[in-house]
């Protein structure tokens, strides 16, 4: 991360943004505290002083994540002031997303699998993420005057368009999920 001489740089984040490119790079058992140290260019002191632990360091990633995640559906969204179209725009968010060379998959599934069943904070962290994903979802269907179980059908579709992505190395899985995603739409409200 350069920065020029004018630009001041929060430690913090630095730190975090330093594990969040490590963590999806190699995983978060691969990567340890010196390893994002030298990432970051602060001191071991430094970090533990605002991360007391690994997993302190590990939530931070994850909720910068959440709030990326958020402000790129919104931004995605923004345009568009149908809930139909904003639904389809989520797919459109992960189409952009996963064409991206950092897309290594989901940085909450990855961390539920890697480290979910050992650390209970990282798994209820991943829960509320997903958690607050389908509420976004449900919201619009219910504007849209769709269903309940629609709500659901389509936060699988993105959550399982990741996971295809990320395993198949390539941007396709978004396409056929936003395809799948209008026609479960149409078919709910017809």
């Amino acid at each position: 991360m350069a920065a020029s001489k004018d630009t001041v740089v929060d430690p913090r984040e630095q730190v975090i943004r330093a594990a969040d490119e490590l963590f999806n790079a190699y995983g978060v058992h691969a990567v340890g505290m010196d390893k994002v140290r030298d990432a970051a260019g602060v001191s071991l002191k430094k970090i533990y002083s605002m991360f007391p632990s690994k997993e302190a360091l590990i939530l931070a990633v994850l909720d910068d994540r959440s709030g990326q995640w958020g402000a790129g559906i919104a931004a995605c969204t923004e345009g568009s002031s149908a809930p139909r179209e904003k639904l389809l725009a989520i797919f459109d968010f992960l189409l952009g997303w996963f064409g991206t060379e950092e897309f290594r998959g989901c940085a909450f599934i990855n961390a539920y699998g890697e480290l979910g069943g050992e650390l209970p904070s990282v798994a209820e962290a991943v829960r509320r993420q997903k958690a607050g994903f389908q509420d976004y979802v449900a919201g619009l269907v219910a504007e849209l005057g769709g269903p309940p179980r629609l709500a659901a059908q389509l936060a699988i579709l993105a959550e399982g368009a990741q996971t295809t992505a990320a395993i198949a190395g390539t941007a396709q899985a978004a396409d056929d999920a936003r395809n799948a995603a209008e026609i479960l739409i149409d078919q709910s409200l017809g």
